[in-house]
């Protein structure tokens, strides 16, 4: 069972960037669809980004162009890179992972995920 590392969570100011990492601890994880969701105080969680064994990706409307995946496959790491960051950005950010295929919108799903990390907190605040 592959375990996740999340790493790269903080404050910054509106506009600022971030990058986050999502290690997975198995040779295979490089094949696993992985993706990012974010929970906000008081809000139920959402996905924000994903990436399949395929490299297909997906983003939410509200972070599109302004997030990027990328996976690097020696290092078995999923990185989020977050742009442009505004205010309604701030939330725990959660790695979460499957060995299963995953396409299209269900990418995005949570009860699509069998594996998780233990979550990064991003604050945006000026």
């Amino acid at each position: 069972q592959v375990t996740l590392v999340e790493s790269g969570g903080g404050s910054v100011q509106p506009g600022g960037s971030l990058t986050l990492s999502c290690a997975g601890s198995a040779d295979r994880f490089r094949s696993y669809s992985v993706a990012w969701f974010r929970q906000a105080l008081g809000k139920e969680r959402e996905g924000v980004a994903a990436i399949n064994g395929y490299a297909t990706m997906i983003y939410t409307d509200s972070v599109k162009g302004r997030f990027t995946l990328s996976k690097d496959e020696t290092k078995g790491t999923v990185y989020l890179q977050m742009g442009s960051l505004k205010p309604e950005d701030t939330a725990v950010y959660y790695c979460a992972a499957t060995p299963l295929y995953r396409s299209g919108e269900e990418q995005l799903r949570q009860e699509r995920y069998t594996i998780w990390g233990q979550g990064t907190q991003v604050t945006v605040s000026s």
